[in-house]
């Protein structure tokens, strides 16, 4: 285990009274205990977020490095509102008018 070092921390009235019901109530056997768990908390969260940023760099990398050829959102475009005209029309109603749309 490790020389345990001795700190000064300043928090809020709130947060103190926190601290103390958990000793109080028997959660924890000191305030020590208390941000010894918070601490952990915050340490395993900090861990996740690290892994889930480096899950998402890799996913982009791999995106980026990906050799199939891009779709033109133009070509995206007209693929969705076709399918859209497709399944509005399957569904028995209309497609909607584009007379407003700009592009």
């Amino acid at each position: 285990m490790e020389a345990a070092e001795k700190l000064s921390v300043t928090v809020t009235p709130a947060m103190a009274r926190m601290i103390r019901e958990k000793v109080e109530d028997g959660s924890f056997g000191s305030a020590s205990e208390v941000i010894h768990a918070a601490l952990r908390a915050f340490q395993r969260e900090e861990e996740e977020h690290a892994e889930r940023m480096a899950s998402i760099r890799a996913r982009v990398k791999a995106s980026l490095e990906d050799p199939r050829p891009s779709v033109p959102v133009e070509e995206v475009d007209a693929r969705l509102r076709e399918l859209f005209a497709q399944r509005t029309k399957g569904a028995g109603g209309s497609p909607t008018d584009d007379s407003n749309d700009p592009s």
